[in-house]
């Protein structure tokens, strides 16, 4: 008892307690991460599984003036199947560069769709490739089809970090998809989402923009990890302490030791 209660061990334990609190919050941490991830990933197998729906049964009309985006829709929104007609509006298209598909790096063709009550749906038509000449180079962007058309698309969000088109070789580029930075550029009321064109869907290119499932697993991995770690710091610290105890005590039996060699000499 006398060793535990040293300044050494004391302190040692200390340090324990506290590596371990930390990996236990850090556990908590990621599981709250897994959670979150894998409620996305509840959402996207749930939009798969739903029927399609019409899109003011999903998400919010929008009730701005022309070059602004409506209220934005529900978490729950996300990754439900929409299906809507209206009229691709080609001369307000936005290319969003720097996607990559297969390894290769190219662009998504983000076009407005209006429809029948003036306002537009924005609609990802999916991946083309860069220029052979590379990306300094314009793209060639197929067209849409002209007229009326129905499509199906998936719910989206907008992404984090976008920012204003900008003009590159002839055509509004940007980086990642904001509804309301490319609002802006459609003289129409824009509904508070996109959409991801599904396969077959007229105007879509060969390569559709498929879903990306949140890796949960990961964090769950993490969690895992994180409390097993907190557990060996506190494991290790009593191990340690359980042998210093015993190599104390050690020399006290050496003295009976000798005397009975002595007897036995």
């Amino acid at each position: 008892m006398r060793t535990f209660l040293t300044f050494r061990w004391l302190g040692l334990l200390a340090a324990a307690i506290a590596l371990a609190v930390g990996m236990v919050f850090l556990g908590v941490w990621q599981l709250s991460r897994y959670e979150v991830r894998d409620s996305i990933n509840g959402r996207i197998d749930a939009g798969a599984a739903g029927a399609t729906a019409a899109l003011d049964e999903v998400l919010p009309a929008p009730t701005g003036p022309a070059g602004q985006a409506g209220p934005l829709p529900a978490d729950e929104a996300q990754w439900r199947r929409i299906e809507v007609t209206g009229e691709y509006a080609q001369q307000h298209e936005v290319l969003v560069r720097n996607r990559t598909v297969g390894g290769r790096v190219g662009y998504e063709i983000v076009t407005p769709l209006v429809l029948s009550d003036g306002t537009a749906v924005l609609v990802d038509r999916g991946w083309i490739p860069p220029d052979p000449a590379g990306l300094t180079k314009p793209p060639v962007v197929p067209a849409p089809p002209s007229g009326r058309v129905t499509i199906i698309g998936r719910v989206h969000l907008t992404e984090s970090g976008a920012q204003a088109p900008e003009q590159i070789n002839g055509h509004p580029e940007v980086r990642r998809i904001g509804v309301t930075q490319i609002a802006t550029l459609v003289p129409h009321p824009v509904w508070g989402a996109y959409l991801l064109a599904v396969d077959g869907t007229p105007g879509s290119t060969n390569a559709t923009v498929g879903v990306q499932r949140e890796n949960s697993w990961q964090n769950a991995a993490y969690v895992a990890q994180w409390w097993l770690f907190a557990a060996l710091t506190l494991f290790g610290y009593f191990y340690l302490l359980r042998k210093e105890i015993i190599a104390a005590r050690a020399p006290a039996a050496e003295p009976a030791n000798e005397a009975e060699r002595a007897r036995v000499g």
